[in-house]
Formats: C-alpha cells, sequence, structure tokens
C-alpha cells in the first residue's frame, strides 16, 4: 500500500508540472487561483472517520511543515504582465522545488510510518498539502492584486 501511494504521488507530482507548464501559456484569473483549495477542502471530510482524526500536536506539526513547504511555492512562483494580461511566469526551480517536496514528502512518510498510525498519518499528510497550497495560494493572491493594480495604472495612463 505504502508503495502504491508513493507512486501515485510521483505520478501527481508529474501532472502536477506538466499542468504547471501549460498554465504558464494562459494568462491567471482568480478563478484559477481560489477554486484549487476550495475544492481541495472537500477532502477534509476524512476527518469524520475516527481513523484519520488528529491530535492537537499533530495538527500543529503538518501545519507548520506546510507552512515552511508553501515558503518555497511561494518563491517560485512569480507574475509578469504580457499582452496586457496576467501570466505566472515559467520557473526553472518550480520543477526542482515540487521533485525535492516528494523527495523530502516520501522519506518522511517513511521515517513517521513505524511510530505513528497509518490513518493518522494519512491525516497528517494531507494537512500538510491542504495548509501548503492554501498559503501558496494565498500568496499568489496578494501578488495577483498588485500586479492587477499595477496593470490598471498601465491601461489608465
Amino acid at each position: 500500500m505504502a508503495i502504491f501511494g508513493t507512486v501515485l504521488a510521483l505520478c501527481m507530482a508529474v501532472f502536477w508540472n506538466i499542468y504547471r507548464v501549460k498554465e504558464t501559456a494562459k494568462p491567471v484569473t482568480l478563478k484559477k487561483i481560489i477554486l484549487p483549495p476550495l475544492f481541495m477542502s472537500s477532502g477534509a471530510l476524512m476527518y469524520v472517520v475516527p481513523v484519520f482524526r488528529l491530535s492537537y500536536e499533530e495538527i500543529l506539526e503538518a501545519m507548520i511543515l506546510g507552512l515552511i513547504c508553501s515558503i518555497f511555492l511561494i518563491k517560485t512562483s512569480k507574475f509578469e504582465i504580457k499582452d496586457n494580461r496576467i501570466y505566472l511566469q515559467r520557473s526553472k526551480a518550480f520543477l526542482i522545488v515540487i521533485l525535492t517536496l516528494f523527495v523530502v514528502r516520501t522519506g518522511i512518510k517513511v521515517l513517521l510510518s513505524s511510530t505513528i498510525d497509518y490513518g493518522a498519518l494519512s491525516g497528517m499528510f494531507f494537512l500538510v498539502a491542504f495548509v501548503m497550497i492554501v498559503s501558496w495560494r494565498i500568496a499568489m493572491l496578494i501578488g495577483y492584486k498588485k500586479m492587477e493594480k499595477e496593470l490598471q495604472e498601465v491601461t489608465v495612463m
């Protein structure tokens, strides 16, 4: 089961990078920034099942790790204005960051799997990913709004 999960996570990382490259060819919209965390939030229904519930310490640890991981995503996500539209800049570092986060995440998962039961570990890694995505998207939203304001100032002049 652990091998299947790791392979699935690797496939998701590859898909995410392909998707990211395609998305840089299209203008960014508010909807594209806000919707992914909203869609992902439905995964929190896993906590209804007792096996996935976390202690306060596990919640805090997962949130801190998610915030730390989001820093790397935030640093590699910059916007640019082309043809009076806002685009996400392509970043070679983004692929490296995603693959590094995947390796670190897998290593931590292997280390913790002997001390934390599978359900709680799954709940923790969902929370890590969710906090990482939400904080990254909030930073993207702030950057997008700044670029939108800059674009309006240039258009007015």
